[in-house]
């Protein structure tokens, strides 16, 4: 089996990769996994409002550079990014991760439901699950025209709210924790699911272990939430992660499934409100960006 470079960004998204290699179960599957971390965009301006203004591949530069041969994000950010793929990535299975996104306002703030942030600016990552989920949640409350996003850093996004610069910003764990701990105010949630982008030579055999692994990783997290969220504390940045304990994390809110294909139906539905955003052309399609030919072929 060839070697398969994962790249790693959103560890809520990788943790059972990460749980796999330093458990030994990647090891045990007789497949060899090296590790690269995606790299933040660090040239643009600190907010931006024009989501055509940043990049869709944003962090995920080493696996278009060829550095990584697999990665994952949301679905919505995969479909595009696979569109966008220079190297031919595609899309070839769900992820086990569910991602959660909730908006939160400061403590005591006037935005305490989704209704009060009409055309206020929310802090987002562009291409990101914190930005079309932002949109998913808000459009079922606000015209399209009144959802005001903007793209920011975490961390600065974060502090704008607490300041009053922001009205919202949008947030997953362990940020979700933090601002839980900090009293800041929930005003929305969601979960989502998310996919895995390779290049056509991660092959079936390799890619079968992988799965066999993550499997078993996904049984160890589920059996045991609580033992692996040093990783999501270890994430942030020294001064929130020293705010939060593993204690502090709401477990039912953190899920994990088993790997499985992307459907066809799932895609068509998600492509069809991606294009009537605006955020990609209409001449892509399934045949063109997914191809479940590896896990189909892994017959697991």
């Amino acid at each position: 089996m060839a070697t398969i470079v994962n790249e790693v960004s959103g560890i809520l998204f990788s943790l059972p990769w990460l749980v796999a290699r330093d458990e030994g179960l990647f090891v045990k599957e007789g497949v060899d996994v090296e590790f690269v971390s995606a790299r933040p965009l660090d040239h643009l301006p600190r907010i931006v409002e024009d989501h055509r203004q940043v990049p869709s591949i944003g962090p995920h530069r080493p696996f278009e550079e060829g550095q990584a041969g697999v990665y994952r994000a949301c679905e919505w950010g995969q479909i595009r990014r696979s569109y966008d793929s220079e190297r031919g990535g595609r899309i070839i299975g769900k992820r086990s991760s569910i991602g959660i996104q909730a908006l939160y306002s400061a403590a005591g703030s006037r935005f305490t439901h989704p209704q009060t942030l009409r055309n206020q600016r929310i802090g987002v990552t562009f291409h990101t699950g914190s930005h079309y989920a932002t949109l998913q949640m808000l459009e079922g409350f606000l015209a399209r025209d009144e959802i005001k996003v903007v793209n920011i850093a975490m961390h600065e996004a974060y502090e704008a709210v607490k300041s009053g610069e922001l009205a919202a910003v949008s947030l997953m764990d362990p940020w979700i924790t933090v601002a839980d701990k900090e009293g800041l105010q929930k005003i929305i949630e969601t979960h989502y699911v998310g996919s895995e982008i390779a290049t056509e030579a991660v092959d079936a055999e390799s890619w079968e272990a992988i799965t066999r692994a993550l499997k078993a990783a996904v049984r160890s997290i589920n059996a045991d939430k609580r033992k692996y969220l040093h990783y999501l504390i270890e994430s942030l940045p020294p001064k929130y992660a020293a705010l939060i304990t593993p204690d502090d994390f709401h477990l039912p809110r953190i899920r994990f499934v088993d790997p499985e294909p992307y459907g066809r139906d799932e895609f068509e539905h998600t492509y069809r409100w991606l294009v009537s955003w605006d955020l990609i052309n209409g001449d892509g399609g399934f045949e063109k960006l997914v191809d479940n030919r590896v896990l189909l072929d892994a017959a697991i």
